[in-house]
């Protein structure tokens, strides 16, 4: 199979989205402006989906998983015990459960398979498309973010922007031609959520100038 550039850049971005907010919390000893929901989102969109870790063959894969949940559990262990004090709960107000149902309705009512697996699966899908609202919520309750902050949302929205053509370039080359109708769906809603978000990184933070949302 040819190697596919698109989700390599894809995965490398994710990759660099935690580096990036784990250097934020480590070396400035501080979680603010971070929604720790959604990174409780995040690490449970990484253990449902991957609980087929012990059967992946591919060493690629098993380590961009081990990595992503691994890393996930560290940034939620920083923002609950170490620096628990620099987050603010008042502002980190989204209701979460909402998100969960959205997921867990979607996920039983179209899986690929009604297998336990396949049904996690699609969960981890739709919770990862809408994962970030308590972040983005977060942004709008403050109105402005640390650059490096803006980075790692940048990185963040970019994986999964990069997964569209992802999806185009396997349909044209694979020879089942098959379209993953739920990562297709939830990938574009998680792209169009971030839109705002893009615009204003462009115009503003990649111009030298801070985040901030427009009044």
């Amino acid at each position: 199979m040819p190697l596919n550039l698109f989700r390599v850049a894809g995965d490398l971005s994710h990759l660099a989205s935690i580096f990036i907010l784990l250097h934020k919390i480590v070396q400035l000893k501080s979680c603010s402006g971070i929604s720790f929901k959604s990174q409780v989102l995040y690490l449970l969109v990484y253990v449902t989906r991957y609980l087929d870790l012990p059967w992946t063959s591919s060493p690629y894969n098993f380590i961009f998983k081990v990595t992503f949940i691994s890393s996930q559990f560290y940034t939620v262990y920083l923002m609950a015990r170490e620096y628990r004090p620099t987050n603010d709960p008042n502002l980190d107000t989204f209701r979460v459960e909402y998100l969960l149902g959205f997921a867990g309705v979607l996920a039983i009512l179209f899986p690929v398979r009604y297998t336990v697996l396949e049904i996690f699966w699609a969960f981890s899908i739709w919770l990862e498309s809408v994962a970030i609202l308590p972040q983005l919520f977060m942004l709008q309750r403050t109105g402005e973010a640390e650059a490096i902050t803006a980075h790692y949302l940048f990185a963040l929205g970019t994986y999964r922007a990069l997964y569209i053509p992802n999806w185009i370039y396997r349909y044209a080359t694979e020879p089942t031609h098959k379209i993953d109708t739920i990562a297709v769906v939830a990938g574009v809603l998680q792209t169009v959520l971030y839109s705002d978000f893009f615009w204003i990184y462009y115009t503003k933070v990649m111009k030298g100038e801070k985040f901030k949302l427009p009044v």
